[in-house]
């Protein structure tokens, strides 16, 4: 990779803060959104709303990425899979981001194209911003549609139920609704976000400050889950997919390659059995690729890991053993 393609992602100095504005575009079931909480989750009016169409989008995941992996679960546990196609760019990239290297000749089958910007590029020829996973696209144009990762999982419950499985779980369930919100805020900025302001943080200073906040909400999370079997009592919502994807990649990435390393998520008692009790449950672990997790961090992350050299654990077959969750 020549060095002006090689992407960087620390500022010498500074501290890391995520670009937070996407293509805030909406899948809609109707003309607004079916989630009678909408605006209180921070809906947008200045977005263009597409139509719920199955076979019409396809939903582009990397699953080395966390914000992807999110979306590949709830499409699992949703049961749309025959509804929703899925494009899997592989994990390695340079700055033009992500590309279907693992499909037969280096392109996706449905969409035609060698990497994902150029359904960013079929829609916005100048898009300016970087190329992100998740991304729905709409197959016919082969032009990206949203690449809003929070609203993406959240309009596959709210806007997709026509076509959801029998069975299939609540993960937005209104009684919890306002505890949950606040749940999820602080486990994004925290622990989401949070191994990532350790990881690229661009001078002690910010490390510090980092590690310090994600190790707070990291013991704030092992107490809530002393007592209750998932993060909102005995059923899997929302905010679990959104927890899991960090828990899932702790060990193998952020305890060493993001510095995250005051303690393993195996030395974690409860989060360490909740997080197998979900990896086992079916549309967790499935999901989940360590060999392609740890390739893209460890390989795309030129600036704070050089030699690209890929470590050979921890063994993934830690997440079967018993969690005993079952109890609590």
């Amino acid at each position: 990779m020549s060095d002006d393609l090689k992407p960087t992602y620390t500022k010498k100095g500074e501290a890391f803060e995520r670009d937070m504005d996407y293509i805030g575009d909406r899948i809609l079931a109707g003309d607004s959104s079916a989630d009678p909480d909408d605006a209180a989750y921070g809906g947008r009016a200045d977005v263009r709303v597409w139509p719920v169409e199955p076979g019409r989008y396809r939903l582009v995941a990397a699953p080395a990425c966390p914000w992807a992996n999110r979306s590949l679960i709830v499409r699992h546990l949703l049961g749309l899979e025959d509804v929703i196609s899925v494009g899997l760019p592989g994990p390695t990239h340079d700055k033009r981001s992500w590309t279907f290297d693992r499909d037969p000749g280096g392109v996706d089958p449905v969409l035609g194209i060698e990497r994902l910007q150029q359904a960013y590029f079929n829609r916005f020829p100048d898009y300016p911003k970087g190329i992100t996973v998740p991304a729905m696209v709409e197959v016919e144009s082969v032009a990206v549609v949203t690449n809003d990762f929070p609203w993406i999982t959240h309009d596959l419950f709210f806007e997709w139920k026509e076509f959801h499985c029998e069975g299939a779980p609540d993960l937005w369930p209104p009684d919890l609704r306002e505890e949950m919100e606040a749940v999820m805020k602080r486990i994004f900025t925290e622990v989401n976000n949070g191994v990532y302001r350790c990881g690229f943080a661009g001078s002690q200073e910010t490390y510090d400050a980092a590690y310090e906040r994600l190790w707070t909400a990291m013991d704030w999370l092992e107490e809530r889950l002393a007592t209750r079997r998932y993060l909102m009592g005995d059923a899997i919502t929302e905010a679990d997919v959104r927890l899991f994807t960090t828990l899932v990649r702790f060990d193998a990435v952020y305890h060493g390659h993001f510095k995250c390393n005051r303690n393993k998520l195996t030395e974690m008692p409860n989060l360490w059995g909740y997080a197998r009790d979900l990896f086992q449950t079916p549309g967790f672990g499935e999901t989940v690729d360590f060999e392609q997790i740890k390739a893209h961090y460890y390989v795309v992350h030129t600036d704070i890991n050089p030699t690209g050299i890929i470590p050979a654990g921890p063994d993934p077959a830690v997440w079967e053993t018993a969690h005993g969750r079952e109890s609590i």
